[in-house]
C-alpha cells in the first residue's frame, strides 16, 4: 500500500473537511509503516461516543462545562497527560505511539482534545502560543483557552502572561495575535515540525527531509517548507531535487529578499550542475 497517497489526499482537501485525528494517524503511520491504523481509529470513535455522551447536558455556549466534560473524557476515563519525564521522546509527536502510551507532546495531546470536541459539535481550535500550544473553545467571539499538557487548566489573562514570560523572558508581555486560531492544516504541522526539529538536532538531516515532504503532501502550498526542503536537498548533494523545491518555492514567493536569497542559491546549485 502507498502510505504516502492519503497525505496527498489531504493536501488536496479544504481545511474544513480535514478530519484531525484521523489525518495524525496516516502522519503517524508513514512515520512508523509498521503500525497499524485499526486500533488506533477505535480509540479516536470510542473517544467520541464518550464526549458525545456526556455532551446532550452542555449548551453550545457553556465554555466552562465543555471544558469539564474534555477533561473528564481525556484525563479521568482515558489517562491522557502530557509527558514531562522524557518531552523530547519522538513517541510523544506520533499520535499512534501517543494514543498507546497516553502520554504526548502538547500538540499531540490537542489533536486528540480538538478530535473530541468537533465529534460533540463544539467550535473547537489549536492556539499556537509562543513555546506551548493550547487549545480554545469557543463561541460568538468568546473563547476559553486550555492548557491540555496539564490536564486542560482555563488559562485566564495572568496565567498567559506568566507563561508568554516563561518562554520569551520578563520584558515579554501579551500582544494582539497570540492567541489567534490555527487552521487544522497548521495543527497538523506543529505536529509534524517537532519530529522534524529532533531528527535535525540529532543530525538525521534525511529523516528530516522526509519529515518535510510528507508536510507538504498535507500542505503543498507552504512555502517555507519548501525552502527547506530545497535547502536539505542541497546540502544531501541532491541538486536536482533542490532545484525543483527551490523553483517551487519561488512560485510561491516571487519577490522580496526571500525570493531573492532563493534565486541565488539555485543558481549555485546549476553552476554546480554544470
Amino acid at each position: 500500500m502507498d502510505l504516502k497517497a492519503p497525505l496527498e489526499a489531504i493536501g488536496q482537501l479544504p481545511d474544513r473537511e480535514i478530519a484531525i485525528g484521523d489525518a495524525a494517524l496516516q502522519l503517524a503511520r508513514v512515520d512508523e509503516p509498521e503500525f497499524r491504523l485499526d486500533a488506533a481509529r477505535a480509540h479516536l470513535s470510542e473517544m467520541a461516543r464518550a464526549t458525545v455522551a456526556l455532551a446532550a447536558a452542555i449548551a453550545e455556549d457553556d465554555l466552562v462545562g465543555q471544558a469539564v466534560v474534555l477533561t473528564q473524557v481525556m484525563g479521568e476515563r482515558f489517562g491522557y497527560a502530557g509527558d514531562a519525564d522524557s518531552y523530547d521522546d519522538l513517541a510523544n509527536a506520533n499520535l499512534i505511539r501517543v494514543i498507546e502510551r497516553r502520554r504526548g507532546l502538547p500538540v499531540a495531546l490537542g489533536v486528540l482534545w480538538l478530535h473530541a470536541a468537533r465529534a460533540a459539535g463544539w467550535s473547537a481550535h489549536g492556539v499556537d502560543f509562543p513555546g506551548h500550544f493550547m487549545v480554545a473553545l469557543a463561541h460568538r467571539g468568546t473563547q476559553l483557552v486550555l492548557d491540555v499538557f496539564n490536564g486542560g487548566t482555563p488559562m485566564d489573562a495572568p496565567a498567559l502572561r506568566r507563561l508568554v514570560k516563561s518562554f520569551e523572558g520578563p520584558e515579554a508581555e501579551l500582544r494582539p495575535g497570540l492567541l489567534r486560531p490555527m487552521s487544522t492544516r497548521a495543527v497538523l504541522l506543529r505536529l509534524q515540525n517537532n519530529i522534524k526539529l529532533r531528527r535535525l538536532q540529532a543530525g538525521d538531516l534525511p529523516g528530516a527531509l522526509a519529515c518535510t515532504e510528507d508536510m507538504l503532501r498535507i500542505a503543498p502550498d507552504e512555502a517555507g517548507q519548501w525552502r527547506d526542503a530545497a535547502v536539505m536537498h542541497q546540502r544531501l548533494g541532491q541538486l536536482t531535487e533542490a532545484l525543483r523545491c527551490g523553483d517551487a518555492f519561488l512560485k510561491l514567493v516571487p519577490d522580496g529578499e526571500a525570493a531573492a536569497r532563493m534565486r541565488a542559491a539555485m543558481e549555485e546549485v546549476r553552476s554546480r550542475l554544470g
